[in-house]
């Protein structure tokens, strides 16, 4: 298209600079956040690997100790030797680097709002996940040791996941108001474990002889004292991060040989010692299935679902009459 000169000219005009008589402001490049990352030293990886192989070797001595008592009476020492063989696996991990994340959290700004401080601290990702299957089950044998009933079993159980999960959520969360937050859940699911243990289960272990009422409680208050200082260690370290990832995993590791490799030498010892008055489990535990295809299942249970069918047929007697 043809444009006429005039027109040119004034166009040429428009996007001509602008003159101004002001100082033109100076060009400022905000300064980068200053980053600092919180990881462990060779200190706290061979402390990794010392946990690794005490827990096979753990592991692998209940597993001795399982196949030397009768199936019947095997239950705890599974239980057991899983507890430390999922820990095993967990610091095999966490030492290996593959079980191992991590988070970055501000902790400087500026009086402007802007961050002028950054800090990227290791998550050990693989710690709960260890927790979320190895406490459980540590909780059903305290259970069976009381003789808890089956509700209440659940409900320990389901309190425990709640506490795993919200640690971990707390420790994976941005915002640390909110990882505040997490961790008042997680307490919350802990007190809640402590009074189905500690209240409950001194209940129902009091219809049961002196050796195991003392036993229970020997070692069911050594078990929730040593859990009581994990939210402790987790708010030194993990929460307002006191504690450098060093101290975090010596901290985390004796407690866990404590709570895991301790513990179940003492549960299993004792309990073989009192295989005279210890529960023993037939049926499909016992002998798998029967020749005809069918589970088996032991007299007390018989007769326990056999009473609850008589109570559900007399009520419905008793509504017919009605």
């Amino acid at each position: 298209m043809f444009i006429p000169q005039d027109i040119s000219e004034v166009a040429t005009q428009v996007v001509s600079p602008f003159k101004t008589h002001h100082t033109p402001l100076p060009t400022v490049i905000p300064d980068l956040p200053r980053v600092y990352y919180q990881t462990s030293s060779e200190v706290g990886h061979r402390t990794l690997w010392v946990v690794c192989v005490l827990m096979g070797l753990v592991s692998l001595a209940f597993y001795i100790m399982a196949a030397r008592v009768p199936v019947q009476k095997r239950l705890f020492h599974i239980l057991t030797a899983f507890i430390t063989t999922f820990s095993f696996l967990s610091y095999y991990a966490m030492a290996t680097g593959d079980g191992i994340t991590s988070r970055p959290y501000i902790t400087e700004r500026s009086k402007h709002g802007a961050v002028t401080e950054i800090v990227e601290r290791d998550i050990y990702w693989a710690r709960y996940a260890d927790w979320s299957v190895t406490t459980p089950l540590l909780l059903i044998d305290l259970g069976l040791l009381a003789g808890l009933n089956g509700a209440s079993i659940l409900v320990t159980v389901v309190s425990d996941v709640i506490m795993i999960l919200t640690g971990l959520f707390a420790a994976l969360s941005r915002d640390q108001a909110q990882g505040w937050g997490w961790y008042a859940f997680a307490c919350i699911a802990y007190l809640t474990i402590v009074y189905q243990v500690g209240y409950k289960g001194r209940h129902a272990v009091s219809a049961k002889d002196d050796k195991t009422k003392t036993f229970f409680g020997a070692i069911s208050l050594f078990t929730l004292l040593l859990w009581t200082a994990y939210p402790i260690v987790w708010g030194l370290a993990e929460g307002a991060r006191r504690v450098n990832v060093d101290g975090e995993i010596i901290a985390y590791a004796v407690l866990d040989v404590m709570a895991k490799a301790v513990f179940g030498f003492w549960l299993l010892l004792v309990h073989d010692g009192m295989a005279r008055t210890s529960p023993s489990i037939d049926g499909f535990w016992s002998h798998g299935l029967s020749h005809e295809g069918v589970l088996r299942v032991s007299l007390p249970l018989f007769k326990i679902l056999l009473s609850c069918t008589l109570t559900n047929s007399e009520l419905g007697r008793g509504g017919a009459h009605t």
